[in-house]
């Protein structure tokens, strides 16, 4: 079946970024799992995304092997990828708009 269906992208080489959302059945394989494996195969930045009110975002880099804190973000942010400028709305992720009849 894997080789029906090969990867598209190598973790190792292509993924710099992971934003992950966190969801009540997924905190502790994101909060655990998946940083020591993202740490693993060496992706550089994880960020976490909690939609508890009021959404936040927890921004993690790895340095020497290790996920460090570099920030924690609420409200709508703008931050720098490597040079490329990133505006998120947090709190538009939890907005709920009224559905027009």
């Amino acid at each position: 079946m894997a080789d029906e269906n090969p990867a598209r992208v190598s973790a190792e080489e292509d993924v710099r970024l992971v934003i992950e959302v966190l969801s009540e059945g997924t905190v502790r394989t994101d909060r655990v799992t998946k940083f020591s494996e993202y740490a693993e195969v060496g992706i550089e930045h994880y960020w976490i995304v909690d939609l508890e009110e009021p959404a936040s975002m927890t921004t993690y880099r790895l340095i020497d092997g290790e996920y460090e804190n570099f920030g924690e973000h609420t409200g709508k942010v703008s931050l720098d990828f490597d040079g490329t400028p990133l505006t998120l709305d947090l709190d538009a992720l939890t907005t709920r708009h009224a559905q027009r009849p």
